[in-house]
């Protein structure tokens, strides 16, 4: 069995970030692991693709996450035909190409289409993706799972969405571990004008409703295929604190992470929210709450489980994998003809 990863690039993937935890779990398995990068596919006369892969086979000897992206690094790049690869699992950041190479998001998740199309298994959707691959996507779901919200570039609609509330986040569409978000209150609205300016260089911003219980942090909430994972009692959830003199959780920007809990408030945003997310084929996600309402549905490349894993003391990984296996099962016994 060939699992593959459609990321950014091996050489700007994290030691241990969540994507390499879960391709040690597939290697461990003993199914062979493809690395893919944006940039790495071509198509042929007859429309056939070939993905450029480092490949590592389950004979190699690794320890643990870190082993396996050494390894990989240390791998060439070779042709493989698109049609021996059994599930193609989309987590690259398309943030991260927004400057180097714009072209590259769109183009990969045009590949990975083309690629679902022929029957192979590819998660999360590259069609949903291509539209929803950003903080807009949030927007689509009932107006009681969120706080109100815009989006725009203009300086006068952020003034306007102030005078109905007086205290507001703002942040970029296309964005990630909590860089250029920003807070704004109507009595502290001098560089109001600079962050406006600031964020539509790079496009559209999200201006959103700021929750005064966001300073007891968030909860990044796991799903598969919209329901949340769980091992023993304990679910994936980590309840990430701000540090003293920031309003970002993220771990990124020093936010300190400790184990999460399932209340019956949280499963009640998980139940309005799970059918679409499934009918989307947004496989694997991470909600962030605070209390009771969602600021984000990330949908690209879900990270944090490592820290989840110690806070919880927990293995999410293996159980991750085996429900996409189960799933793979499922629909090549389903549709034996189209899934090769």
């Amino acid at each position: 069995m060939v699992i593959s990863f459609l990321i950014n690039d091996v050489h700007t993937e994290e030691l241990n970030c969540t994507t390499s935890l879960l391709a040690y779990e597939v290697w461990s398995l003993g199914s062979e692991v493809w690395y893919i990068g944006m940039s790495d596919f071509r198509m042929g006369t007859l429309g056939t693709i070939e993905v450029g892969a480092r490949v590592l086979k389950p004979d190699v000897q690794l320890e643990n996450p870190i082993d396996l992206i050494t390894h990989l690094r240390q791998q060439n790049l070779t042709y493989q035909p698109a049609e021996a690869l059994d599930i193609l699992w989309i987590r690259f950041d398309p943030t991260l190409e927004m400057q180097p190479r714009p072209w590259a998001p769109n183009f990969a998740l045009q590949f990975a289409e083309r690629i679902k199309r022929s029957g192979k298994l590819v998660v999360n959707d590259p069609q949903t993706l291509a539209f929803h691959s950003n903080k807009i996507y949030l927007q689509d779901f009932s107006e009681d799972v969120r706080p109100p919200a815009v989006v725009t570039r203009d300086y006068a609609d952020v003034v306007n969405f102030m005078s109905d509330h007086p205290k507001i986040i703002l942040k970029p569409v296309q964005g990630s571990t909590g860089k250029n978000v920003f807070y704004a209150d109507a009595s502290h609205i001098m560089n109001l004008r600079q962050i406006v300016d600031v964020l539509a260089m790079d496009g559209y911003f999200v201006v959103q409703q700021y929750l005064p219980k966001a300073q007891q942090g968030d909860l990044r909430v796991y799903l598969l295929d919209g329901e949340p994972i769980e091992i023993d009692g304990q679910y994936a959830i980590l309840h990430r604190c701000p540090a003293p003199d920031t309003i970002r959780s993220n771990i990124h920007q020093g936010g300190e992470g400790t184990a999460g809990v399932m209340t019956p408030a949280v499963a009640q945003v998980i139940e309005k929210v799970k059918e679409k997310l499934a009918f989307d084929g947004m496989y694997f996600v991470g909600l962030d709450l605070v209390g009771t309402e969602l600021l984000e549905i990330n949908v690209n490349c879900a990270g944090g489980l490592a820290i989840t894993n110690e806070v919880c003391q927990r293995n999410f990984a293996p159980a991750i994998i085996d429900h996409l296996i189960q799933k793979w099962k499922r629909r090549k016994k389903n549709n034996p003809v189209l899934c090769p």
